[in-house]
């Protein structure tokens, strides 16, 4: 059981069934990039407003950042009694630079951190999905012009119908994609 989460509220330690239950480690180490970032802009906003030291943030932004270069590398020891991203950034965070590390969190709830790393990490998510959508609509775009003489017949209700250019068919699929590809700027933009 972690301490840091829980501390002095439960005497015995946690049964493994509700720890696996309770632990998101195992899939939002995936926003460690984000919750550094979101970290150590949050660290930056509480100096600049005197709420931490100068000295407090540059512990703290430097100490973010060898956490980051370890995962990158992948080797962070991730703790699933840790529960999360949020507790093994910050429980390692506190460790290396000690109560600098605690003041991060002011003016800061965990619903706030975890809103932020989400938000984040779907813009990023869909950056990655609107760049591979680009690639199959290029595609297509290729295919279309490579094969724009090819006349192949068209199909309605599952029968065949008037022939069609290959070069249309395969436009078809770009609008489509092109609609999905709005779709996405949307959520981007929503996100």
């Amino acid at each position: 059981m972690s301490d840091m989460m829980w501390g002095g509220r439960f005497t015995k330690a946690e049964e493994k069934n509700a720890l696996d239950f309770n632990a998101s480690i195992s899939y939002d180490c995936r926003m460690y990039k984000e919750d550094i970032a979101g970290s150590k802009a949050h660290a930056k906003m509480l100096a600049r407003h005197g709420i931490i030291s100068k000295e407090d943030c540059e512990k703290i932004t430097e100490g973010l950042s060898a956490i980051k270069k370890e995962i990158d590398d992948g080797k962070f020891p991730f703790s699933i009694e840790l529960e999360d991203i949020h507790m093994n950034v910050e429980k390692r965070l506190t460790d290396d630079i000690g109560d600098a590390g605690a003041r991060l969190h002011t003016a800061r709830s965990r619903n706030d951190q975890c809103a932020l790393d989400l938000h984040m990490y779907m813009k990023r998510q869909i950056g990655r999905v609107a760049e591979k959508l680009i690639a199959v609509e290029e595609a297509l775009l290729e295919a279309a012009e490579k094969y724009k003489d090819v006349i192949l017949p068209g199909y309605t209700h599952m029968q065949r119908a008037q022939p069609v250019l290959f070069a249309h068919h395969m436009l078809c699929y770009f609008a489509m994609l092109e609609r999905d590809f709005k779709r996405l700027e949307e959520c981007y933009d929503m996100a």
